[in-house]
């Protein structure tokens, strides 16, 4: 089983080599090479040899149907159908056993440290795979129906932007404004990649504006990554900066608040189950209301998790933020003639 499951995910390394535009026809030694270093973390040929990406290639073409190609001009392999992916083709019994065989591997490590961050996703892939092994169980999405993130713009950019994180090299791109739709170009040291709501964020260091900046994914266009090393030093520490981060907004310079706000016994019980942050306590529970408090950085992602609740939540401190939404009750009252 693991032979048959270190094929199938060589399969999907080398898919997403050939579909790489930032770094088209790739040759068999970096196939290899990217292969070796996703499955056994080095790249020396002592775990896969040449000849073992050739009988990939060919069971790819043979039983996928996989458009490979060689170019003798670029001296490197190719999709002749640029649309093609072997994503795309419906899973075999193999394939669903392949499956089973490493779920059930990784889900008795979800709850260590190197897994936990991903346990969210193994979970959902262990209830899939329980639910029916079979991949042509159509009757499944009458049945049972899994949260699907809708598919954002600008995932492709994840892998360049994941190598100029390690290699340290500048990266520039277009970034388009969501206030005036205007775009600009943008250099910067990309420092994270970090999911929130099924969108991708990049954290940099901008070179023009010298401090820290997030950027949207799919609000990026013509990402180049230089061959420029950003040698001096970013004092730059992931999980600190976004330690009193509610969403993706944080700031080097902003200071976390106490906020205090009290909900409804019923909203209260949803906030309990989900907290809007980790430092979320009970601060009072009484008959009719909870009061509760954050250490956070205001942000628009606060805001729009309070709003979400509209009138089942009051905030209380700091007066600011209560005067902010208090300015978006007025505003909306006005849009409904109220």
């Amino acid at each position: 089983m693991p032979h048959i499951k270190n094929a199938l995910i060589r399969f999907r390394i080398i898919d997403r080599c050939l579909r790489n535009t930032y770094k088209p026809f790739p040759s068999k030694s970096d196939l290899r090479t990217a292969c070796e270093d996703a499955l056994f973390g080095s790249e020396d040929g002592a775990n896969i040899c040449d000849s073992t990406i050739e009988k990939d290639m060919f069971v790819m073409k043979m039983e996928h149907d996989a458009p490979i190609r060689y170019s003798k001009k670029n001296k490197g392999y190719y999709y002749e159908n640029p649309d093609f992916s072997i994503n795309d083709i419906p899973l075999s019994e193999d394939d669903v056993e392949a499956i089973k065989f490493a779920t059930n591997t990784l889900i008795q490590f979800r709850d260590t440290a190197m897994f936990k961050q991903f346990g969210f996703a193994i979970d959902k892939i262990f209830d899939r795979v329980t639910i029916s092994a079979d991949p042509d169980a159509s009757d499944i999405a009458d049945l049972v129906q899994f949260e699907v993130g809708i598919s954002a713009k600008g995932n492709e950019f994840l892998s360049p932007l994941l190598t100029a994180i390690r290699t340290k090299k500048v990266v520039t791109f277009d970034y388009e404004s969501f206030v005036n739709g205007k775009k600009k170009p943008r250099e910067v040291v990309p420092l994270l990649l970090k999911e929130y709501r099924n969108r991708w964020y990049l954290i940099s260091f901008d070179l023009t504006k010298n401090s820290v900046i997030t950027y949207a994914l799919e609000r990026m266009e013509n990402v180049v990554e230089t061959e420029q090393f950003y040698a001096e030093k970013i004092e730059f520490d992931s999980k600190q900066f976004f330690k009193n981060a509610v969403g993706i907004t944080a700031s080097e310079s902003q200071q976390p608040e106490n906020v205090i706000f009290k909900a409804d016994n019923v909203a209260a019980k949803y906030i309990e189950s989900q907290p809007f942050h980790v430092s979320q306590t009970i601060v009072k529970q009484g008959k009719n209301k909870t009061v509760f408090s954050l250490q956070v950085l205001v942000s628009e992602e606060l805001i729009r998790n309070f709003m979400s609740y509209a009138g089942e939540i009051e905030v209380i401190e700091p007066a600011s933020l209560r005067q902010l939404i208090v300015k978006r009750l007025v505003d909306m009252c006005d849009k409904y003639g109220v």
